[in-house]
């Protein structure tokens, strides 16, 4: 089971308001705009890392050795080769309600007709036309059921399966025999192993021809407007307001304005000096461990020399991990 810290993200919005209305009589009087706001939260974004990222997991169908990525993905966190198994299905938590029946839906409410439901649905009353203006359809609410029919093996391994038309090293030791064995006919070869994967052309590339990888990866979300989504993190939020500020400053300063070159030259070392220390910050702050990761990480270290302890010493108690 993967176990990772998630963060609640939020929209850059208002940290763009701050720096505008702080910044106000540079924008008022056009000298800068917030047309880079966005190029400038993808940098600072990018320089603290993919923990930045919202974490999503997916499944991908492989079919002739490649399976196409998710329009948002950004890297993959973990890939892991799945198996079929007999499996019970399961309900969707989503509903879809329609006046229309089929046979996963249930029926919510009846045909009304002059206030009195039809049990089957059509009508009875002898002069229809009159009652049509009382007529009040039914609606019926239709749930979907999923098989469970896969569950995780073993974890793949990035490897450099498109680069074999670019070097000259043989696959393996055991290439001929890797050719003609029977049991690995559905496996290509120039990977770096039997269970690498490779990323390339907005496709998920494996060494197996057919099968299902459920995968952890970093991705990229917006909101309404178009603006990438932030860590809801006081530390990340000062960082991005101080980054801009500064790259602000650093378009001031190469135009001509009716600052002198001193003051402008004085406020951007500041603005720079607030955005460094803003970025260690942040960066001390994305490197904390949280209650959980303390606690597994305590117990690796009990059980760290676990190997080398005696069987017959009772001194101390084995554990286990």
């Amino acid at each position: 089971m993967s176990n990772y810290y998630k963060y609640n993200f939020v929209s850059p919005e208002p940290v763009y308001a701050i720096v505008k209305e702080e910044l106000k009589s540079y924008f008022d009087t056009g000298a800068v705009d917030d047309l880079l706001f966005p190029t400038y939260l993808d940098k600072c974004l990018r320089k603290l890392g993919r923990t930045t990222y919202p974490i999503v997991p997916t499944a991908l169908f492989i079919e002739d050795f490649e399976a196409r990525l998710p329009d948002n993905f950004y890297a993959v966190r973990e890939a892991w080769l799945c198996t079929a198994i007999n499996g019970y299905p399961y309900q969707s938590a989503n509903s879809f309600y329609s006046q229309a029946a089929s046979s996963t839906t249930i029926q919510v409410s009846p045909v009304i007709v002059s206030g009195n439901p039809c049990q089957d649905g059509s009508c009875h009353q002898e002069n229809c036309p009159t009652c049509m203006p009382d007529l009040i359809q039914a609606v019926y609410k239709t749930n979907n059921t999923t098989a469970v029919t896969y569950r995780k093996e073993y974890l793949l391994k990035p490897g450099n399966i498109s680069a074999k038309k670019n070097c000259e090293v043989e696959y393996t030791n055991n290439w001929e025999f890797y050719k003609e064995s029977p049991a690995l006919h559905n496996f290509t070869p120039s990977s770096s192993s039997y269970d690498s994967f490779d990323i390339r052309d907005n496709k998920f590339v494996t060494n197996f021809r057919n099968g299902i990888v459920h995968m952890l990866f970093y991705c990229t979300e917006y909101d309404n407007t178009g603006n990438q989504m932030i860590p809801d993190n006081y530390r990340i939020r000062e960082y991005v307001e101080a980054f801009i500020k500064f790259k602000v400053m650093e378009t001031i300063t190469n135009q001509t304005n009716d600052e002198t070159f001193n003051q402008l030259q004085t406020k951007l070392v500041y603005y720079k000096q607030q955005s460094e220390e803003a970025f260690i910050m942040a960066d001390i702050e994305i490197k904390k461990q949280d209650a959980w990761t303390k606690q597994r990480r305590i117990k690796n270290d009990l059980n760290r020399f676990n190997m080398y302890e005696l069987p017959n010493r009772v001194s101390r108690t084995r554990r286990n991990n």
